[in-house]
């Protein structure tokens, strides 16, 4: 039986790897890696460094494939993701099939944690469903870029008896959030927080959270929003690509 790990690798800092996550990796023969172009080589070399930095006396072997992109600019997103999915499905599935022995063990390494805004075990179980390859798979947990941008802030998550909801940039854009007392915000592209009509909440903003990179701004919205916004946007043209994670709060 062919089996994958799944394993959550934390934000961006190499020491963010739990335990159980590095006693996973001293179990992967092949570690599959999804090239998504050469602006985004430095999420590929982290995934490199943490295999050398954490893996000892077992063999190992990297196998690349180009991901596929979601097509930009479709008012139907949720179709577009469906396609960019069944693409990386059959991509998934020719790896396993493909570059993966009975009795081996694959792994991909997922930035943040699996649960949260990525589909590597959506995709997996959709393979499983469809029958043609045969697998068992575990989830290793990791730290999300919500847990480090708390920590990197020194604030909680949530006010004493609130409760916090977690949504993206294209939800707040389009008004649908609840009355959390907090909100974070992942997945924002367009700088959606300048929609928001109330400018004495706090903003707690992070981009490449745990890197080298790490740039953080925090304050009223009112006050800080312009210098967010001028942030992002020269991170962005610098590195090619941005991650970045906010809390808003009351």
């Amino acid at each position: 039986m062919k089996k994958l790990l799944v394993i959550g690798i934390g934000a961006g800092d190499p020491d963010y790897l739990t335990m159980q996550a590095v006693k996973a990796l001293n179990q992967v023969d092949v570690f599959f890696l999804m090239d998504k172009g050469p602006a985004k080589d430095a999420l590929l070399d982290l995934r490199r460094d943490i295999c050398r930095r954490y893996i000892v006396d077992h063999p190992y072997r990297f196998v690349e494939a180009c991901c596929p992109e979601r097509q930009r600019g479709d008012p139907d997103y949720a179709s577009t993701v469906a396609e960019l999915n069944s693409a990386k499905q059959a991509i998934f599935e020719r790896l396993i099939e493909e570059e993966l022995s009975d009795g081996q063990c694959g792994g991909f390494l997922v930035w943040g944690d699996p649960s949260l805004y990525d589909s590597t075990l959506r995709i997996l179980q959709a393979i499983l469903d469809a029958g043609r390859c045969v697998f068992e798979f575990e989830v290793i947990p990791g730290i999300t870029s919500i847990q480090a941008l708390a920590a990197r802030h020194k604030v909680p998550l949530n006010s004493i008896g609130g409760s916090l909801e977690i949504t993206t940039g294209r939800r707040l854009a389009a008004g649908q959030v609840g009355d959390a007392a907090s909100v974070v915000v992942m997945l924002d592209a367009e700088d959606a927080y300048r929609q928001v009509n109330d400018p004495d909440l706090q903003i707690y903003w992070g981009a490449y959270v745990g890197t080298a990179g790490e740039i953080l701004v925090a304050g009223r919205l009112g006050d800080v929003a312009d210098d967010i916004e001028r942030t992002r946007k020269a991170a962005r043209q610098a590195n090619g690509w941005i991650m970045d994670t906010y809390l808003l709060r009351k």
